[in-house]
């Protein structure tokens, strides 16, 4: 396989930062890639945080879950221009906490604030799920959020009675042009056999844009069916499976390099089953002839009746084959490929 691993594979990039880079990956493996942005300007939104805030020092929540760091440091900021840091921390003391990504978990650790709860697997669904079965009937519970609104989550709490906030102290502006027409275009007619996603916002806006494009269902299935969704960690795993994308590809690790070896060893581990069948079935061809001719003079088990050494030793060399195959796939799997 070598490094061509992905030859003949084109992913798109909606990404705009780092695209060069990953381009660079890409080829290195021999495959291509195309950027389509989706994800415009992120802007952090003074007005709305510096309500949101006041009413948070003024009314402490009863949990206040954040979800990233640069969030939260964004809080800690406006507070701070607004004079209102000792208040703010205060309020953070009367508030249930729970924290998602490590991130999050070491500005809250400099304020001396340990979670309540935090994910076990760098999710919001799995800070969720760390809440156990919390009483929320009635209770006012507050999200941080990031970029985009987030309403499978928020549809969650509320349908354990909570009454829930949406905090985005950033706000998304979509990218300016026909960037991500293009990509939905490209992907339902096949041009790209990949598309690689680096954020939650990014896969909002494009499904976003499909839905005002008549053309979500279609996207989906274009999904399923033949180009592979892929994403740079769980998180963004995570929005691609919120919006109904069944098959996702992502790293363990949330390291664009390491996504690109996912969708190396993705590609790899198919030429390699693909080149194997090939080969299994010219040899199964070759197998029929020869052991037509070997029954011809001997039978079916040969001149002693046993079989020889050289279908033995054939054996062992399919197996090994097949168990390097198995391995590359078995990679795959680790790096928490979703089919």
């Amino acid at each position: 396989m070598g490094t061509a691993r992905m030859e003949g594979v084109t992913v798109a990039v909606t990404g705009p930062r780092k695209a060069e880079e990953i381009g660079r990956m890409i080829a290195k493996f021999g495959g291509e890639t195309v950027v389509r942005p989706a994800q415009g300007t992120v802007f952090l939104d003074d007005s709305m945080i510096e309500k949101q805030l006041r009413d948070l020092i003024r009314q402490p929540a009863d949990w206040l879950l954040l979800t990233t760091g640069v969030g939260t440091e964004a809080l800690l900021q406006t507070s701070e221009r607004l004079g209102l840091t000792a208040p703010f921390l205060e309020a953070l003391g009367k508030m249930k906490v729970g924290a998602r990504g490590y991130k999050t978990v070491n500005v809250l650790r400099k304020l001396g604030i340990t979670p309540v709860i935090r994910d076990n697997d760098g999710t919001t669904a799995g800070m969720l799920a760390e809440m156990g079965d919390a009483d929320l009937r009635g209770k006012r519970v507050v999200l941080q959020l990031y970029g985009d609104p987030a309403p499978k989550i928020t549809g969650k709490l509320r349908e354990r009675g909570a009454v829930c906030e949406e905090l985005l102290p950033y706000r998304h502006v979509p990218p300016e042009g026909d960037s991500v027409e293009v990509l939905i275009d490209e992907v339902l007619r096949g041009a790209v056999q990949a598309v690689a996603f680096t954020s939650t916002v990014q896969v909002r806006c494009v499904m976003n844009v499909a839905a005002a494009l008549g053309k979500r269902e279609a996207l989906l299935r274009a999904f399923g069916d033949g180009v592979l969704a892929v994403a740079v960690g769980k998180v963004t795993a995570e929005a691609l499976t919120e919006e109904g994308v069944e098959r996702v590809l992502y790293p363990e690790e949330e390291r664009m390099g390491s996504m690109v070896v996912a969708i190396s060893k993705y590609y790899g581990s198919r030429s390699a089953i693909s080149g194997e069948e090939c080969g299994k079935d010219k040899e199964d061809e070759e197998g029929k002839r020869g052991e037509a001719d070997e029954e011809g003079r001997y039978g079916k088990k040969g001149k002693n009746g046993e079989e020889s050494k050289e279908g033995k030793e054939g054996e062992k060399s399919e197996a090994d084959e097949f168990a390097a195959v198995a391995g590359i796939a078995g990679d795959c799997a680790a790096s928490g490929m979703k089919l």
